[in-house]
């Protein structure tokens, strides 16, 4: 087995490692960066989206029997449960990601329905005042970390908003997700254990007087357990914060980089209901998805797949696909898709992502707060080659900051 093996430099770009995968024909190997396990890697827009709607590939494998083909999303799992006690094994366990068929659509359905369209839209004038006032306290200053001291903060406000954390509450609450989620790695216990408790007296609190938050019309509901509510809760803050945080950061920076189109869209801010499915699009911050198994031996994409083999779908290369887009490695605020999303960084098929709709309304709300609204453009606070990246085992790089001056 001839694996390429993909390092954070080379998934970053677009036009290097991917354009020569989806230029082979089938799907070849690969091993994901920090990861040592190959995997069949589907690059290609039009295979990609098959892949996700595919019901001969699932994400958990305990459902294919009698196979012992190499797995990555274990050798994944193994790195991120190091030293988690078992206690709260549970909560952090029940990714929606992880499930098919009726037990993904018995988890996915009371989060779905308690997801409504207007209950997102009633956080708007939420998002809109905390985000203003986030750019209010850092304008004027020579170097503002658009990352840490912005996006962060925003992302975890508002997932607090929408679960019903108290207002009172929020400060802490915050903190406990600061320290889980983001921090530096020394009080990740502590913040746990802090949100478990906090998450299940809250649940106690609203189904003795219920409120208009999500936890609210989770109980409502009734297809939930309270141990499955704290779960949503963990699910919210590992999908919720960091991914959409970190996206706000990398949207910026594809706008410095691009210049003609930071003004362009300065100049034009009808353009925003373009720019914000074109910046999805361009950053695809989840690069990789989950893990999908063969359930049986078939050919697909040009391969024949062997029972329990492991595939997994590269969105960031499908997003960039020149067969799917003109000119995919530009920016283009622009850009007009067709029906749907016409990007696949909200994934496809029956895991699309429910948060979908508060992300878009999230970007809508920070692009006009930053870009349109500002007397002066967002500039740089440091020379470009000093941006400094990390790394997540199997999917790639990300921004560890983001200095600017507003």
């Amino acid at each position: 087995m001839n694996a390429v093996s993909l390092t954070p430099e080379l998934v970053e770009n677009p036009v290097g490692a991917y354009a020569g995968l989806r230029s082979r024909p089938g799907l070849g190997h690969v091993v994901l960066p920090g990861l040592s396990t190959p995997v069949r890697l589907v690059t290609r827009h039009e295979d990609v989206k098959a892949a996700l709607t595919e019901p001969r590939l699932v994400r958990d494998r305990s459902t294919v029997s009698g196979s012992d083909m190499p797995d990555p999303q274990a050798e994944l799992l193994a790195q991120g449960a190091d030293g988690l006690p078992p206690e709260y094994a549970r909560y952090l366990s029940g990714h929606l990601a992880l499930f098919d068929g009726d037990e993904h659509s018995r988890r996915r359905g009371p989060l779905t329905r308690a997801f409504t369209a207007r209950r997102v839209a009633a956080l708007r004038p939420f998002v809109e005042k905390t985000a203003r006032d986030l750019a209010d306290t850092l304008a004027g200053r020579e170097q503002a970390d658009l990352l840490g001291e912005f996006a962060y903060p925003l992302s975890t406000a508002v997932i607090c908003a929408l679960v019903g954390v108290d207002a009172g509450d929020q400060d802490r609450v915050c903190g406990w997700i600061r320290d889980f989620a983001y921090g530096d790695g020394s009080r990740v216990l502590e913040g746990l254990g802090a949100l478990v408790e906090y998450t299940k007296d809250l649940v106690a609190r609203r189904r003795a007087e219920p409120a208009g938050d999500l936890v609210s019309a989770l109980l409502a509901d009734g297809g939930m357990t309270d141990d499955e509510i704290v779960t949503v809760f963990f699910l919210l803050i590992n999908t919720g914060i960091t991914p959409p945080a970190l996206f706000l950061a990398h949207a910026m920076l594809a706008l410095l980089d691009s210049p003609d189109q930071l003004e362009r869209l300065r100049a034009e801010p009808e353009l925003l209901s373009r720019a914000v499915p074109e910046l999805l699009r361009y950053v695809t911050l989840v690069r990789m998805g989950a893990t999908l198994y063969a359930t049986e031996d078939f050919e697909f994409a040009g391969t024949l797949l062997r029972k329990g083999e492991a595939v997994t779908v590269a969105l960031f290369a499908a997003d960039h696909d020149p067969a799917a887009y003109d000119s995919p490695e530009h920016l283009d605020v622009t850009r007009e898709f067709g029906r749907g999303d016409g990007h696949l960084a909200f994934g496809h098929g029956p895991h699309y992502c429910i948060g979908a709709a508060l992300g878009r309304l999230v970007t809508g709300v920070v692009l006009d707060e930053l870009v349109v609204r500002r007397p002066t453009a967002p500039k740089l606070a440091v020379d470009r080659a000093e941006l400094a990246f990390g790394h997540w085992p199997g999917d790639g790089f990300h921004l560890l900051a983001l200095p600017v001056s507003l």
